[in-house]
């Protein structure tokens, strides 16, 4: 008896414990978890993104560089899937059965109840289609969308290009979703939060087989999308593709900036290609084409190719001794070939001949003064001291470092300093003799043109440069980010900037300078020639100049790969942008004919017959002059 007992109570326990187990379970399904409320409601509920319209793009002068064309997305919310036609579909949307049952697992493996997209950008045909069957479609709805459009065809490298986020961008930003795009390159990317606006979102009640019945709790929970703040570039579009258009079929770059304010007039790099191969449903195919061309259009030369920056740098040279105290505008020497190669002219006697008719053992001499500035008996201590001494002022016009600008991948160049020296030889065991080279901007020097274009707006500003930027303001606001609105002033006294701007003028006006060919009629052109030694190839020709002398608006640089003299190419080059850019024409058509037919690229030059034979004495620097 007394084990029955027992017995009726454990099964007594045994009965409460499973009965409470089941209340504890149904309480926690419908009142704590949202499981199954989500699953009704993602049955009878259509969450829909408003994607805001992307802010638009103009130039300088109001001209239209990007706007926003409607474009559809074909979505789909795996839970909601039922059998369906694929044939049908496959045929409306032109796309392989596989494709979309590919498709259809990204989805699932993504999310079983978050909308993904299936097709992305459809055409206007293809949606009139989809909208007369889609009914029969559960789990599929069409998302309105924008795509960027680009009607000057230009400026590919500024302007940049979106695409699709990823799953660590997704995971980083909660702002966005699977499906969503993001700016990849160029101003897209710098300013995208600028650009994107503000997300909207709409729920709609549907049946059951996926039709929209309306508006859930009559709109109460939408929230409206908020449009991106439009862009004012300081890109003149004419410019622009007057310059692309003188780049074609050469390998190179140019960047052209307005001293007084830093801003970007003009951003070449070429090859470049048409920034509408970059959208829609052919954007990946083209990218991958684009990819593996052996020109690489992709990449920015403007800002990431670094290059020595040969003759142009013996400015830098003369200012920095000058500032010390080192030579005075008077200082000659003697064209001695035996230190260093140069091209046959007299020798400089002072420092303004020097710049005209660019003399390498000059600034052999003067480069020597700056490391060897005798303040220790030991040649390699003394030489540490001056090379700490040359790498502070060069710093100071932007060289050797990432200048701030708006466009993402700029590069810093090198100023080489005595860590780096050590490295390689050693400490206390290199002296003036082993870094020679940087005397003439050869060696280990090494600069992007987006600096070089700042070092002639520097000069031009005698002494200082506003951080160079593409955008002049956003939306309504009146001027761009703040850190474009300040300058930063080099180490070198204003006074000695006139005494090298004359021989820049001389370089380009004056019989003997090495840029004849950048002479343009009733303006002052201001410039510096610089061959590039290349030790793959032909030399590179490479020019900064800026103008008018007495107040200067438009400061450039430009770089034309394996085409020899800076004087031949990069400086007529230079001349007929500004020319273009303060005149709005162009009187010499033989030089611009001569510049357009000029072909670099399929290893050849186009070049009409000269009826008046052209001398013009040029810069070299051999290949023996390296000093390593």
């Amino acid at each position: 008896m007394e084990n029955f007992e027992n017995r009726k109570y454990i099964i007594g326990a045994v009965i409460v414990l499973l009965f409470s187990i089941y209340i504890i379970k149904l309480f926690s399904i419908q009142v704590l978890s949202s499981e199954y409320k989500n699953s009704a409601n993602n049955n009878s509920q259509r969450h829909v993104t408003e994607y805001p319209a992307r802010g638009l793009i103009y130039d300088r002068n109001g001209k239209l560089l990007v706007y926003n064309e409607a474009a559809y997305d074909l979505m789909v919310i795996p839970k909601q899937l039922e059998e369906f036609d694929t044939l049908e579909l496959s045929k409306i949307l032109e796309l392989d059965i596989e494709q979309i049952r590919k498709n259809i697992y990204k989805a699932k493996h993504y999310s079983y109840y978050k909308p993904s997209t299936l097709v992305k950008q459809i055409s206007n045909i293809t949606y009139a289609k989809l909208q007369e069957v889609l009914y029969k479609y559960s789990g599929f709805f069409v998302q309105a969308r924008t795509i960027r459009m680009y009607p000057e065809g230009t400026a590919a490298h500024v302007l940049g290009y979106i695409g699709e986020v990823n799953d660590r961008i997704t995971k980083k930003d909660k702002y966005y979703s699977s499906g969503d795009y993001i700016g990849i390159s160029g101003i897209e990317k710098s300013y995208e939060k600028e650009l994107r606006g503000k997300k909207g979102k709409k729920i709609f009640l549907v049946d059951v087989h996926n039709r929209i019945q309306g508006s859930f709790k009559d709109g109460k929970y939408d929230t409206l999308a908020v449009s991106g703040n439009n862009l004012y570039s300081t890109i003149d579009a004419d410019i622009q593709a007057y310059g692309e258009l003188l780049m074609k079929n050469k390998i190179g770059s140019i960047v052209a900036i307005e001293p007084s304010t830093g801003e970007i007039l003009a951003f070449i790099s070429s090859p470049t290609y048409n920034p509408n191969m970059l959208v829609g449903r052919k954007r990946g195919k083209n990218y991958r084409k684009l990819s593996i061309d052996s020109l690489n259009p992709l990449f920015n030369r403007a800002i990431a190719a670094k290059y020595p920056p040969g003759s142009t740098f013996k400015l830098v040279q003369a200012l920095i001794a000058l500032q010390a105290g080192l030579i005075t505008p008077n200082t000659g020497f003697v064209c001695n070939k035996n230190l260093v190669g140069c091209h046959n002219h007299p020798s400089a006697n002072t420092v303004q001949e020097a710049v005209k008719m660019s003399c390498n053992p000059y600034f052999y001499q003067v480069y020597r003064k700056i490391i060897e500035q005798h303040v220790d008996k030991s040649i390699y201590k003394d030489a540490r001291f001056g090379l700490k001494f040359w790498d502070r002022y060069a710093h100071s016009f932007g060289l050797g470092e990432q200048l701030k600008i708006d466009i993402p991948g700029i590069k810093s160049g090198n100023i080489p300093d005595v860590n780096f020296y050590d490295k390689w030889y050693g400490k206390n065991r290199w002296a003036f003799t082993y870094i020679a080279s940087n005397s003439i901007g050869q060696g280990e020097v090494t600069v992007v043109p987006m600096q070089m274009a700042n070092l002639a707006a520097t000069i031009a500003n005698k002494g200082y440069y506003f951080t160079p930027h593409v955008i002049k303001k956003i939306g309504e606001s009146d001027k761009p980010r703040d850190e474009y609105t300040f300058f930063h002033k080099t180490l070198i006294e204003k006074k000695w900037f006139d005494v090298i701007i004359p021989g820049m003028y001389d370089v380009v006006n004056s019989a003997g300078g090495t840029a004849r060919r950048a002479r343009v009629d009733g303006i002052n052109v201001c410039g510096k020639t610089g061959t590039v030694q290349n030790p793959h190839g032909k030399d590179h020709s490479g020019f900064i100049a800026f103008a008018p002398m007495e107040n200067p608006k438009i400061a450039i640089a430009v770089y034309v790969e394996n085409s020899g003299f800076g004087g031949t190419w990069a400086a007529p080059i230079a001349s007929l942008i500004i020319e273009k850019y303060l005149t709005d024409t162009i009187k010499n058509k033989y030089k611009e004919q001569r510049i357009l037919d000029a072909d670099f690229i399929h290893k050849k030059k186009k070049i009409r017959k000269i009826t008046k034979p052209i001398v013009v004495k040029t810069d070299t620097i051999t290949k023996k002059d390296s000093l390593k």
